[in-house]
C-alpha cells in the first residue's frame, strides 16, 4: 500500500481530459472575471460601518451566495464538450459521495499537523477548555463574525476560487500550472481590504506592509487549497482545510517569545515538527486513490 501511494504520488498530472484544450484567454479570463465579481459584490451595499458591523457582514453574506449562484455558470457554459461526456458539472466541482468522508478527516488531520506548534501552544495555555463548553459553540453560531471566519468565508472562497475556477484552468493547463493561477487570483482579490484600511486612518506605511504580508499568505495557503482540490477531487478537502486555518489564525510567535527558555525551544520544535511533517506527509495523504478521485490525476501514466 505505501508503495502504491509513493508510485502514484509521483505520477505526472494530467488535464481533466488530456485530448481536449479550452482556449487560456477563455479559461484565465473567466476565472479573472469571477474573481472581480466576488470582490466587487462586497462593496455593492452602501454603508459607513466597518467589515465586522452586522450590517455590512449581513449584505456582504447575501453578496457572496448571489455570487455563489453565478459562478458555476462560467462552468457550465465555457467547459468544452467533451468533459460532460465524461462528467457531470458538480462532479468537477469536487462535489462526489465517493471519497467524501476521506477527504473531510486526511486534510483536516494533515492541516492540524502543520499547525502542531500552535496546537501546542493552546493545550498548555488552557484554551483548550474553551471548546469543551456547550455554550461557547451556542455563542459561536449566534455570532456574526464567527459565522464568516469559519463557514461563510471558507464556504463561499472555496467554492468561488476552487472549485469554479481550476475545473476550467484544468481544461487548459495542467494541474502544476493551474494550481498556481487560482492562489495569485485569490491573494489578489484580498488586496481589496487596503481601501478599508485606509478609510479606517491606518498609516499608509502600515497599510502597505499589512497588504503585502496579507498577500503573500493567502497566496501560499491558495496553493496549498488548490492542491488539496486537485489531489483529492474533493471541495470538503479545500474548505475543511480553510475552516480550520481560519480558525487557528497566523501563528502567534510572540506568545512562544514570552515561555520560559524551557518551554519556548519545546515549543520552537514543535513548530519545527509541524512544519516537517507536514511536507514529508503532503504527497502520500494526498495520493488521488485514496479519495477515489480519477478526475485530475490519470492513474495509467
Amino acid at each position: 500500500m505505501a508503495a502504491r501511494a509513493q508510485e502514484e504520488a509521483e505520477m505526472p498530472p494530467q488535464k481533466l481530459v488530456p485530448d481536449i484544450h479550452l482556449p487560456a484567454l477563455v479559461s484565465v479570463g473567466a476565472c479573472f472575471t469571477i474573481s472581480v465579481i466576488y470582490v466587487a459584490s462586497l462593496y455593492v451595499w452602501k454603508s459607513r460601518h466597518d467589515r465586522d458591523h452586522p450590517f455590512t457582514i449581513k449584505r456582504r453574506f447575501f453578496s457572496v451566495f448571489v455570487v455563489m449562484l453565478i459562478a458555476p455558470l462560467f462552468v457550465l457554459l465555457l467547459s468544452c464538450d467533451a468533459v460532460f461526456q465524461k462528467y457531470t458539472m458538480w462532479e468537477i466541482m469536487g462535489f462526489r459521495l465517493e471519497g467524501l468522508l476521506t477527504a473531510i478527516c486526511l486534510p483536516l488531520l494533515l492541516t492540524s499537523i502543520l499547525f502542531l506548534g500552535p496546537l501546542s501552544v493552546t493545550l498548555t495555555n488552557g484554551v483548550w477548555r474553551i471548546y469543551s463548553e456547550p455554550m461557547y459553540w451556542v455563542n459561536a453560531v449566534q455570532n456574526l463574525m464567527w459565522l464568516r471566519n469559519h463557514l461563510v468565508a471558507p464556504l463561499s472562497e472555496e467554492f468561488t476560487f476552487r472549485a469554479c475556477m481550476l475545473p476550467l484552468l484544468l481544461q487548459t493547463f495542467r494541474p502544476h500550472v493551474a494550481m498556481l493561477i487560482t492562489p495569485l487570483l485569490f491573494g489578489l482579490a484580498h488586496l481589496h481590504h487596503i481601501k478599508e484600511r485606509l478609510r479606517d486612518g491606518t498609516p499608509m506605511k502600515t497599510v502597505l506592509t499589512v497588504s503585502f504580508f496579507q498577500f503573500f499568505y493567502t497566496t501560499i495557503f491558495g496553493i496549498y487549497s488548490a492542491y488539496l482540490f486537485v489531489r483529492s477531487g474533493h471541495f470538503a478537502a479545500a474548505f475543511v482545510a480553510h475552516a480550520f486555518c481560519n480558525h487557528m489564525g497566523f501563528p502567534d510567535i510572540q506568545e512562544v517569545l514570552n515561555q520560559t527558555h524551557h518551554r519556548k525551544i519545546i515549543f520552537f520544535g514543535l513548530y519545527l515538527l509541524g512544519l516537517v511533517g507536514w511536507i514529508l506527509l503532503l504527497p502520500a495523504v494526498t495520493t488521488p486513490s485514496w479519495y477515489a478521485n480519477h478526475l485530475f490525476w490519470a492513474d495509467d501514466v
